[in-house]
């Protein structure tokens, strides 16, 4: 793909949104000097940034193709927050809180809908967030502990640098969640859905993941330890990521990515593979003797 094209395609799509280099920029957790080397042809953003950046302008990844037609797909862009709106078309205001930087102590928040607020910098203990809203939630730099977020909506949220230790997130919905540069223990992921997720430069450690969706989801530079992955992985990807104490346990395993620093310490214990699958795991040296070959 030529690098030009592309920025002339990224400078489109952002035009047509009406939003400036920086907006587009503080969306993307980017600068806006990054922003404008894409569009310049300069530089062209990595596999994940582009898939969030296809996100937020409304187009899928073919869009950046050379010979996809110059116009915006169907898909629906994100929807810009009131402040990112050029003054034209702002909708009207809601009171707006900001709860960052507080200390969150047995705190119900049960059942709240739209739940879109800033919750940064905060420390939250044995909080509920039962069957809440927090689709699109930006938490960053957070100390997270003994938290109920079972049953919630979570998808496309961002948590950042934070810690999140002794949480409940049974049955929540992750689809779309990014999670970057955290310290993830002791939690309860059963039956939670990471479909579209990203887990990239975490600490992922004695966490409960059974029975758990993972489809289309993204592992980057992440420690893994002391996990059990009993369900179907598909179309799933593991980059540059290392694992200790890890178990494939009666998990089938489909079009599965593994490029990763070690296998040696991966048990594959009565797991399925398809072709794609085994030979990366083959190329890895993984220790193969737990893995059935299937055809698809």
């Amino acid at each position: 793909m030529e690098t030009k094209m592309i920025g002339s395609k990224i400078a489109e799509a952002r035009k047509k949104l009406n939003i400036s280099q920086a907006q587009l920029a503080e969306r993307l957790f980017i600068s806006a000097q990054a922003v404008g080397k894409w569009e310049r042809g300069e530089s062209i953003p990595d596999i994940i940034t582009f898939n969030r950046l296809a996100k937020i302008i409304g187009v899928d990844l073919n869009y950046f193709s050379e010979d996809f037609p110059s116009s915006i797909s169907k898909t629906e862009p994100e929807e810009l927050s009131e402040k990112e709106r050029p003054s034209a078309i702002k909708t009207e205001k809601r009171p707006s809180w900001n709860m960052s930087r507080g200390n969150w102590v047995d705190a119900d928040f049960s059942g709240l809908k739209n739940l879109h607020e800033k919750f940064s910098s905060s420390n939250m203990q044995r909080c509920l967030f039962v069957g809440s809203d927090l689709s699109g939630l930006l938490l960053k730099s957070n100390h997270v502990d003994g938290c109920d977020f079972s049953n919630s909506d979570l998808s496309n949220s961002y948590v950042q640098k934070s810690f999140l230790v002794s949480n409940n997130f049974q049955n929540s919905v992750l689809k779309g969640a990014e999670f970057t540069e955290c310290h993830v223990k002791n939690c309860d992921f059963s039956s939670a859905d990471f479909s579209g997720a990203i887990i990239k430069s975490c600490d992922f450690t004695k966490n409960t993941i059974q029975n758990a969706v993972w489809k289309n989801t993204s592992f980057v530079d992440t420690n893994f330890t002391n996990l059990v992955f009993n369900d179907v992985l598909k179309d799933c990807s593991f980059e540059n990521t290392a694992f200790s104490k890890v178990t494939f346990q009666n998990a089938t395993l489909y079009n599965t990515f593994f490029k990763c620093r070690s296998m040696k310490r991966i048990k594959f214990i009565d797991c399925k593979a398809d072709r794609m699958t085994y030979e990366f795991l083959k190329n890895g040296k993984a220790d193969l003797s737990g893995i059935t070959l299937v055809t698809t």
